[in-house]
């Protein structure tokens, strides 16, 4: 049975030993970052099936690498950080995070957030295996691949966009909740702020026009969003 591959992200070299250590002992297959301006090459090398990572590193922070590591993989990131202000667990996941674990922290809480995400995205909590696409008209999204195809054009996607398009083609034209987005998009709302989703719909919004794409995301007061295809794009 093939292991599971770790990528560990800290400037701290005792702390990411200390980590990598942990984790080996519980059978994962880990590697550590060596050069800091290579982040997203050396972590597409190792093919990680999550990502460790920390907020505060030489030359870009953990929040460019991670916005960066996003337009390439849909892998669980977990940022870990000395950090402990809401806000930045805010900016974690508004970047592309999944999770937010503050130093000094217990190694049990990060191998069960570990095992949890995991779990999630490869193992038995997976819904599938297989690629998933979801069609609507002339548009084709690929979940997996975060790309939205029409006709001969590939528009890329960050992950929450990703998130946000496959929850609205699904359900057009019904109305999708302002709810159940936040649901989907944050594991923990705590933490999210009331405009935090605005600025992600903004940001789908403008990814569609940016690409001429006429079908337009409707705001529905008081109840959501819905997916309007255009007549062109259908």
């Amino acid at each position: 049975m093939e292991k599971h591959r770790i990528f560990i992200v800290e400037d701290d070299r005792k702390i990411a030993q200390l980590l990598a250590d942990t984790l080996r002992k519980y059978q994962y297959d880990v590697a550590m970052v060596e050069d800091f301006d290579q982040v997203t090459n050396e972590c597409l090398a190792f093919d990680p099936h999550l990502i460790l990572l920390d907020i505060n590193l030489p030359s870009y922070d953990g929040y460019y690498w991670c916005r960066q590591l996003r337009t390439h993989t849909t892998c669980p990131i977990i940022f870990i950080s000395a950090r402990s202000g809401d806000m930045d667990q805010v900016f974690a996941l508004e970047n592309g995070g999944d999770d937010f674990i503050t130093k000094p922290f217990h190694y049990e809480i990060v191998l069960a957030k570990i095992r949890s995400h995991l779990r999630r995205s490869f193992g038995e909590y997976a819904l599938t295996q297989s690629e998933r696409t979801i069609k609507l008209g002339a548009l084709n999204l690929y979940v997996e691949r975060m790309e939205l195809h029409i006709q001969d054009e590939i528009v890329p996607l960050q992950k929450k966009e990703c998130v946000i398009l496959e929850l609205l083609l699904e359900a057009s034209p019904k109305i999708v909740s302002r709810e159940v987005l936040l649901e989907e998009l944050w594991d923990d709302q705590s933490f999210v702020d009331e405009n935090t989703l605005n600025v992600n719909m903004t940001r789908v919004r403008k990814k569609l026009a940016d690409y001429n794409i006429k079908s337009t995301i409707e705001t529905v007061r008081g109840a959501g969003y819905r997916f309007i295809p255009a007549p062109e794009e259908l």
